[in-house]
């Protein structure tokens, strides 16, 4: 089975040229840990794209919930995480079974 990971965020900033490049860096951070977090089967992110909807989001796919836990405390991805928590102001997710 695997296991679909999905969260969106909304930026902190309020200025259009801040907000985009934390979209942009934090896209670049998240797609950084493909082939360095093993657990990692598949991963999409980026900007959105609809003004007013959530303005980051990802899409990481694990081969089950062991992998999720995996990519979860992931040393790497934790500091990715300490990133994007520092430019945001909210957060949905949810993990789904293919």
């Amino acid at each position: 089975m695997t296991i679909r990971h999905v969260v969106a965020f909304t930026l902190a900033a309020t200025d259009a040229a801040t907000r985009a490049e934390h979209a942009a860096e934090i896209t670049r951070r998240v797609k950084a840990l493909v082939g360095v977090v093993p657990a990692i089967r598949a991963l999409s992110a980026g900007p959105g794209i609809t003004p007013g909807d959530w303005d980051v989001a990802l899409v990481v796919d694990v081969a089950d919930r062991d992998g999720l836990e995996a990519y979860a405390v992931h040393p790497v991805h934790q500091e990715v995480l300490g990133y994007i928590r520092s430019v945001i102001s909210d957060r949905v997710a949810v993990d789904f079974e293919l």
